[in-house]
Parts: structure tokens; C-alpha cells; sequence
């Protein structure tokens, strides 16, 4: 039996710079993790991009492949979008696919990978009534959303606790997604 693989994508918010925490505990749960980013989110962590590359054992993608070149990650068997922001819900739910980390969740629905995404925004953003929406949309194509009650909940703006994010409820949902199929 092939190693669990999950593909992990991390967003420019917060808790993206403890990204190498998520990984760190999924690889101890049996997974093997290739990790992408939104290009705000690869900027982010431009200086640890080698390190993240060698926990991983694979390159960091932010990008699409270039026509014609060999895929160079394994076949997923999860896909993680977390922390995932308002952007990011909400291309994902109106199939705007201007990068790497949407179009590839948004390809992941069509062909029916499990998909848990979480958000991580502030209250303000979280009124937005496109986000409400948004949440709609992907739960229903059978999207694992983790929001609100165990899920993220949002702070006031200014009051995030990006080193509280709950990693470990994604991977909860990322390998019960996998067992249910």
C-alpha cells in the first residue's frame, strides 16, 4: 500500500508562517505531504522556502507546471487548503482560478478528491455576504469547510492568535475525508 499523500495549501494570512507545524504533524500521522502556496503566501516565506522543501522532500509549487513538463508530486489523496483566505474561499466557490492553489482546488472538486478547506479571517471579512456564499457553495459539492464551531472562529481584526490556528482539526478532516471514501 502506497503512503497517504496530501496536498497542502497555505494562504497569505497569519498562520502561514507556521505552516512547517502542520506538516511536521501530518507527516508524523502517516502522510506524505507536498506543499503549495498562493504567490502572496510563497513571498511570505521566500526565506524559508529550502527548508520547507527538504521537510517535505518535494519542491514548493506556487505556480503552475509549464506545458509539457513532467508532473513532479505525486498523486493526492487529500487536498488541505488551509489557513485559507477570503480570496481564496471565494474564488474557490465561483471557480475563479488565477493560481496555482484555486485551480488545482477547484479541479479537486470535479474530480471528487476530498477537499477540506479552512478559513482563517478576521470578524469584519467574515460579514462579507460573498463569503456566506462561498461557504454555501462548497459545502454543497461536498466540501469538508471547516468553519465556526469546530472549525476556525474569527477574531475582531487586530486580535488573531495565528500560532492558535487549528491545524490539527484539518488533518482530522483530512484523513476521515480519505477513510469515508
Amino acid at each position: 500500500m502506497r503512503n497517504r499523500v496530501m496536498y497542502l495549501f497555505g494562504c497569505a494570512s497569519p498562520p502561514v508562517v507556521y505552516i512547517d507545524r502542520a506538516i511536521r504533524d501530518a507527516q508524523a500521522r502517516g502522510w506524505q505531504v507536498c506543499l503549495g502556496l498562493t504567490p502572496s503566501a510563497r513571498e511570505w516565506l521566500e526565506d524559508r522556502l529550502p527548508e520547507l522543501e527538504e521537510l517535505t522532500g518535494h519542491p514548493v509549487r506556487s505556480a503552475y507546471r509549464s506545458y509539457g513538463r513532467p508532473e513532479t508530486w505525486p498523486r493526492t489523496d487529500v487536498v488541505v487548503v488551509a489557513p485559507a483566505t477570503l480570496h481564496t474561499v471565494n474564488a474557490c466557490a465561483l471557480g475563479i482560478t488565477s493560481t496555482f492553489v484555486v485551480g488545482f482546488a477547484a479541479e479537486a472538486m470535479g474530480k471528487r478528491i476530498p477537499l477540506v478547506v479552512m478559513p482563517c479571517l478576521n470578524s469584519t471579512y467574515a460579514r462579507h455576504p460573498q463569503f456566506q456564499r462561498s461557504l454555501e457553495v462548497l459545502r454543497g459539492e461536498g466540501v469538508r469547510v471547516l468553519y465556526g464551531p469546530g472549525g476556525f472562529v474569527p477574531n475582531p481584526p487586530g486580535q488573531g492568535r495565528p500560532e492558535e490556528y487549528p491545524w490539527h482539526l484539518a488533518l482530522d478532516a483530512a484523513h476521515e475525508a480519505v477513510e469515508r471514501r
